[in-house]
């Protein structure tokens, strides 16, 4: 297969904010009027069941801020904040655990930050022992975690192989010393080479890169540089993300606003471009969508063609039906009918906690139609088509006639040749990929007027 052309001309027009769809509906639809009182009898009624579990764990420290960072991190040299933040993990799962289905198997397992490996050695190994008194993991289980190759040791890959972690992500962002200086983030490729030879030489089976584009000092050529670096690291996936400049958001980001010279549009276009045609020609990556790459052999590849790919607040996922159950500030869990979140910050998440209480803040319980909607966008992200007859029978709803508007607004984006029209269904075109959220908030109704919808831009 040739390498997967991109219309500049196309991004352009459709390059408008738009959700991510880790959650439909979006995050930003939780109220703190769906507290806790309201959701544990949905918790109860979803452990009558033996589906399976999805752990995932936040852990917020880093001893410096990227400046491009969009995470909820807490940023502190002092690392005996680390062994505190465990102790009230532990604390939150000895809440959690006696709640859930004791006969439930935990098939995927995912720290997130921040940065896990802020945490010492044995602090890893203290939670990964809490995290299996409480848990029952299944023989194939998922378990990734996040990684930060410079303040990385040896032991800290030991102790994370020790606790069952089989995969591994890593922010790399750039190669380049000029963006990594402008962003704070000093990352040379040697740190980020000795990271990947120890995960690969203790046994994690797939590992994932990090790349950003639309960073200060960014260019065509210097990023190509990047990209000849990192497919000689051949890694199993790679992310490779727009810059998110929310700086309403995140405040630190105005710094690059204010003293660095970001990419114009233009040159962001341009690099998008190339990642995109360099990562997919001669078959080297299968471009999954949105900003998302595997190899052809990959869990994640496979589940795509084979159409059991998912979409939840990690991302893609090959682990279907799998209910969401997070810990740790700011951790946003999903089950059939409700989501809620913690806590945003540390000392409200701590002192609901030393209250004995569920450290829930808002959540969101949901509509039949909001399960119709997000099951129609779920497939729409993962398996790029649509076939009527199926959703359907899923549903339980005549699809055509369910989204006869929604349908009927697809004929611009036929026109442009981002979906093609079959006699029972539609498909999204290998263009198409690329555009994957503007074809999803089609089906979505609780977007706000264009002018003021408060995400990120789509590509």
């Amino acid at each position: 297969m040739s390498k997967l052309p991109v219309d500049l001309a196309l991004v352009q027009k459709y390059n408008v904010p738009g959700p991510r769809y880790t959650s439909y509906p979006p995050a930003t639809k939780f109220t703190e009027a769906v507290a806790w009182d309201t959701l544990a009898s949905e918790v109860a009624a979803n452990n009558q069941t033996e589906r399976d579990l999805s752990l995932y764990f936040h852990l917020p420290f880093c001893e410096t801020l990227c400046w491009f960072c969009g995470c909820t991190t807490v940023i502190t040299l002092n690392h005996a904040q680390g062994q505190t933040y465990v102790d009230y993990l532990g604390r939150e799962v000895a809440q959690m655990a006696p709640r859930l289905n004791p006969r439930r198997h935990v098939v995927q397992l995912h720290w997130g930050g921040g940065s896990p490996t802020f945490l010492q050695p044995d602090e890893i190994r203290k939670l990964g022992e809490i995290i299996h008194r409480h848990f029952a993991f299944a023989p194939d289980i998922e378990a990734s975690v996040e990684v930060d190759p410079r303040r990385l040791t040896r032991d800290h890959v030991v102790a994370l192989r020790e606790v069952g972690f089989n995969r591994a992500s890593m922010g790399v962002q750039d190669f380049d010393p000029a963006v990594q200086e402008a962003v704070h983030r000093l990352q040379p490729r040697e740190l980020t080479e000795q990271a990947l030879n120890w995960l690969r030489e203790l046994g994690f089976g797939s590992v994932n890169l990090d790349l950003i584009y639309g960073l200060p000092y960014q260019t065509v050529a210097s990023f190509n540089a990047t990209l000849d670096i990192v497919l000689a690291l051949n890694p199993d996936r790679l992310a490779v993300f727009s810059y998110a400049h929310v700086p309403w958001i995140k405040p630190a980001q105005k710094i690059l606003e204010r003293e660095r010279p970001l990419p114009s549009a233009e040159v962001k276009l341009q690099l998008l471009k190339l990642v995109i045609e360099k990562l997919t020609e001669g078959d080297r990556y299968v471009y999954i969508g949105m900003d998302h790459f595997a190899r052809p052999t990959d869990e994640l590849a496979v589940a795509q063609r084979r159409k059991q790919l998912q979409r939840n607040f990690q991302g893609y996922s090959t682990r279907a039906g799998a209910d969401i159950y997070a810990f740790g500030m700011s951790s946003i869990s999903q089950i059939p009918n409700a989501y809620w979140q913690n806590h945003k910050d540390l000392p409200g998440y701590y002192d609901l906690l030393n209250q004995a209480r569920v450290p829930v803040v808002k959540g969101y319980l949901l509509t039949d139609d909001d399960k119709i909607r997000r099951e129609t966008i779920m497939r729409v992200m993962c398996d790029l088509s649509l076939d009527y007859a199926a959703m359907s029978a899923k549903l339980g709803v005549h699809f055509e006639r369910h989204f006869a508007v929604e349908l009927a607004s697809l004929a611009d984006l036929e026109a442009d040749g981002l979906v093609r029209r079959l006699s029972g269904g539609v498909e999204v075109t290998q263009t198409g990929r690329l555009f994957i959220r503007n074809i999803a908030m089609r089906f979505d109704n609780t977007l706000a007027a264009a002018g003021e919808r408060r995400h990120s831009r789509t590509i």
